[in-house]
């Protein structure tokens, strides 16, 4: 189950790609995509595109982004790519601070 959350088809305004790896409806998954949509609802509404790959039903990708673990959040743009693993995904004020959201979106 890959599904694609863009909020808008606009390249020139998603300006945050994430790539979120979940185990399927574990709580651990359940906890860091809710998360990671509230963030992303609350802070980057129109300027985001959020990938959500379950590694049960599609493995594929793993190798590409080397996923050792699940959840794992990958912030593929703006650059510097940056990682969140696991528990990082749990408390959503780290999350939030880790993945440097501009004070501006």
């Amino acid at each position: 189950m890959a599904q694609n959350n863009s909020s808008n088809g606009s390249p020139e305004r998603t300006a945050y790609v994430f790539h979120l790896y979940i185990s399927g409806v574990s709580p651990r998954s359940k906890r860091a995509l809710a998360n990671v949509k509230e963030i992303c609802e609350e802070h980057l509404k129109g300027r985001y595109d959020l990938q959500v790959i379950d590694i049960f039903q599609s493995p594929a990708p793993l190798g590409r982004d080397r996923i050792v673990a699940a959840p794992t959040l990958i912030r593929q743009n703006p650059l510097p790519v940056r990682r969140f693993i696991g528990a990082d995904l749990a408390d959503k004020d780290k999350l939030l601070s880790g993945l440097a959201i501009d004070a501006a979106a």
